[in-house]
């Protein structure tokens, strides 16, 4: 492990041994983060919560994507074996669990520590509010709108590293005549981040308010909107459909091998560049909005925390949570994860190039969008993410076509 995330570990140690008390407990954690980097990022969390509380971190790492774990974390949660802690994302995902009275309530916790007064933005405590009450507590802030690009593919090939989605979508030929791929894609989830992310990094922040918050279906058919499919149609003719891989992080490895020269990915994708031991703004560049608008949006991960008649998993769930929030574990788990951290307090002067970027763009609230989940219902969310999958897949859905069906699920939306 990183020296200074032993340092940091070391720190909660000490502050945590004087505490002592209560009977220790296994505590099994589902979680989907199995890549290199996200495996880094959990030996933080699970070395921290070892060492704070005299617990024992269980790990229970479900293989593959999000769209595989959720239901299966779901369905530990409503049986009979529920785990001690859950990873899920930032939005309204768990909704049916906490109005099944399965969740903890927090609220306590986060009133005594002062939640409210240190998580940015505040949306992202907001997310794990129903009813005034707290059921879970965030982790981290991603956002999706990061292009990603090998400096040495390009300088190989004679160009200068591109500054932009334009410039990207400029120099592909050039890429293509000395066999790279010019933009790595995944399956499923990621293609559709990938286009959903054009939306306000080609068509501007106040494009996506007006369609995503404000749900508009006048704007959705609008010619900025218009810009932004053609942008998307880019995105798809830049990919041969035998090139798109399985999983995300295998596209960042082609990235990372030189196979490709960029991906349009979560700020995830830097724990990869990191584990492979490059540099940011030496050896890859970051992009946030994709070098066009200097905008992210505030997903993120968090952990619930299932309802457990045993008190000493009640009092290892409580221990976990304050340890997630906590200066020294905030900075060391955002290190390894590449995502940023929710806490504007805390000592971040070994912050890498482009954590730096995304905590810049932080301080300006306009630059700061809320994300899909956090303000559409979850059917809607999945109607657009199906619009733009199926538009990437068939080359033969026009323009206009995909525009129009975008419209008629804005027009649909509960507002």
């Amino acid at each position: 492990m990183h020296t200074r995330a032993r340092t940091l570990i070391g720190a909660v140690t000490g502050l945590v041994l004087v505490s002592g008390g209560a009977e220790a407990a296994d505590c099994e954690v589902l979680h989907w983060w199995t890549s290199k980097g996200e495996s880094a990022a959990v030996e933080v969390l699970a070395e921290s919560f070892n060492a704070l509380s005299g617990e024992t971190w269980v790990d229970g790492a479900i293989e593959g994507s999000r769209e595989k774990a959720v239901p299966i974390i779901t369905e530990r949660i409503k049986g009979d074996n529920p785990p001690c802690a859950a990873q899920m994302v930032t939005g309204r995902g768990a909704d049916e669990l906490i109005e099944a009275g399965l969740m903890q309530d927090l609220t306590e916790l986060a009133t005594e520590e002062g939640w409210a007064n240190i998580v940015r933005p505040k949306s992202q405590l907001e997310a794990c509010i129903r009813d005034g009450k707290v059921y879970c507590v965030p982790v981290n802030i991603h956002s999706s709108e990061w292009m990603w690009t090998n400096r040495k593919v390009y300088q190989d090939v004679g160009l200068a590293p591109p500054r932009n989605w334009d410039e990207m979508v400029l120099f592909a030929p050039r890429l293509r005549e000395n066999g790279i791929i010019p933009l790595a894609v995944a399956k499923g989830i990621p293609t559709a981040i990938l286009l959903a992310t054009l939306v306000p990094a080609v068509g501007g922040s106040d494009l996506y308010h007006r369609i995503f918050e404000e749900k508009d279906p006048e704007v959705a058919g609008s010619a900025e909107m218009t810009e932004v499919f053609n942008a998307m149609d880019d995105a798809r003719n830049l990919v041969d459909p035998g090139e798109v891989v399985d999983q995300w992080n295998d596209a960042v490895d082609q990235v990372i091998a030189g196979k490709a020269g960029a991906i349009v990915e979560g700020d995830y994708a830097q724990a990869e560049f990191q584990a492979a031991g490059l540099v940011p703004l030496q050896d890859y560049d970051c992009l946030p909005g994709l070098g066009i608008h200097p905008i992210l949006n505030t997903g993120g991960d968090v952990f619930y925390f299932p309802k457990s008649d045993d008190p000493a998993i009640s009092e290892a769930q409580r221990k976990m949570a304050s340890m997630i929030i906590s200066k020294p574990v905030q900075v060391a788990f955002n290190e390894k994860k590449g995502s940023l951290p929710i806490r504007a307090d805390i000592d971040l002067e070994e912050a890498n190039a482009c954590m730096e970027i995304g905590l810049n763009i932080l301080d300006s609230p306009k630059n700061v969008l809320l994300n899909p989940s956090q303000v559409m219902d979850t059917d809607t969310v999945r109607q657009i993410a199906e619009l733009f999958l199926a538009f990437f897949n068939d080359r033969n859905m026009a323009v206009e076509d995909a525009q129009a069906n975008l419209v008629e699920i804005i027009e649909k939306a509960p507002k």
